[in-house]
């Protein structure tokens, strides 16, 4: 056990998966064999006489040389990089559990301590819709608050508000990513990411570098349920990748909660069939943690309903009749060291997300508006907003509305 970086046999799990891919079933292969390094030192011979490898398996670890894990380690250690394996106990025994775990899983922060907290898995679509995404921020707000640990996949849409969300409110975060640590994938999200790894952790069981693609954010999806306790689907179509988190959740035993929406918009279909299913409908983020405070000791005295975290988080309005009379030189010079304050925060900007920051004002504007003055995309510009969000040098209103603090 102890440290993953240190485990003697790390090298021969990195093999196995390395010479395996994604999502291969390696409980059987365990189980037959005894572990990681005992496949590797089997050979060829008993891997073909043995019943749990395939024959193009067999080929694979044949031609997949234990250099290979070796160079991926060097990597790892460079970057600073956590490699876990099962035989690590920071590997989360809930994802250990599962039919088809990762023989090794890569991190970028540091991962909670997964088994003795309440993860709940937040998903949804990319092109979510106001609705979508404010339901995801108040609902990630409400159980950060509480204590929880919010997992999603690190995408635009509902995952972005939901990291964001949870990151604002001083909670723990974790994205589970489609592709290899270090993989220039979605870059408008770069700043987000960075913020998780802050305060969370990135975790991916595909070594660095692999690239993303439409066959590897299905494989990963069974890790974001596998973590949780209980996964909430918040805005998804009939054919979105959500719905795969969904099922996956429902094959490992884990609840599914949805989002009640629109039955008049396609766009909610995947959503309500859920919900036709069985899904627990959550109005409130009470009704996420509340199955599990009692076996984890959650305090939900602080539980409070959607309403008041919205008008929490809303924009404070100052009363013009109690903001007459005269101006003290003691304001003055609040505002003066706010400003050089966020003067001084602004400097280390650069990119798009400083672009977004000249862009805005003390008037709100919207996300359309910001996009037409910046000739930027609105992932881009929602990105950008995040990280000066979280770097305290704008506020939002409702209705994706901007504004320098």
């Amino acid at each position: 056990m102890g440290d993953a970086q240190l485990n003697k046999n790390t090298p021969y799990w990195v093999w196995l998966q390395s010479a395996l891919g994604a999502g291969a079933r390696i409980k059987e292969i365990i189980e037959y064999f005894g572990g990681a390094k005992a496949v590797y030192d089997a050979g060829e011979t008993e891997w073909k006489m043995s019943p749990v490898f395939v024959p193009r398996q067999v080929e694979h670890l044949k031609n997949t040389p234990l250099d290979v894990a070796e160079d991926i380690l060097t990597v790892c250690r460079l970057n600073s990089w956590q490699i876990l394996t099962p035989e690590d106990a920071a590997y989360p025994r809930r994802v250990y559990e599962i039919e088809n775990p990762p023989a090794a899983l890569y991190v970028s922060g540091t991962l909670p301590d997964i088994d003795s907290s309440v993860v709940i898995g937040i998903v949804g679509t990319r092109k979510a819709s106001d609705y979508a995404v404010k339901a995801a921020d108040v609902m990630s707000r409400g159980i950060s608050r509480l204590g929880a640990v919010v997992v999603s996949g690190g995408a635009l849409g509902v995952d972005t508000a939901a990291h964001n969300a949870a990151l604002l409110s001083g909670g723990k975060t974790v994205a589970v990513l489609g592709c290899g640590l270090g993989t220039n994938y979605l870059m408008e999200n770069k700043p987000l990411r960075d913020a998780i790894a802050a305060n969370g952790a990135l975790v991916t069981e595909f070594p660095p570098f692999t690239k993303a693609s439409r066959y590897t954010f299905p494989i990963r999806n069974r890790i974001i349920s596998a973590l949780s306790l209980g996964v909430l689907v918040v805005e998804a179509g009939v054919k979105s990748g959500s719905l795969i988190t969904a099922n996956y959740a429902v094959e490992q035993g884990r609840d599914v909660y949805a989002v009640p929406c629109s039955i008049l918009e396609p766009e909610y279909a995947g959503t309500n069939k859920l919900i036709d299913e069985g899904a627990v409908v959550a109005t409130k983020p009470l009704d996420l943690v509340f199955p599990y405070a009692e076996r984890f000791g959650l305090d939900l005295s602080g539980a409070k309903d959607v309403r008041t975290i919205m008008k929490e988080t809303a924009p404070k309005t100052v009363n013009a009749k109690e903001n007459s009379g005269s101006i003290s030189f003691e304001n003055l010079g609040k505002s003066r060291a706010k400003r050089v304050e966020r003067q001084n925060a602004a400097a280390g900007l650069s990119g798009d997300t400083l672009t977004v920051y000249r862009a805005l004002g003390n008037v709100y504007m919207h996300v359309d508006e910001i996009c037409a003055k910046t000739s930027l995309n609105p992932g881009s510009v929602l990105t950008a907003l995040t990280a000066l969000e979280i770097a305290d040098l704008v506020q939002s209103a409702g209705g994706k509305r901007y504004k320098l603090s």
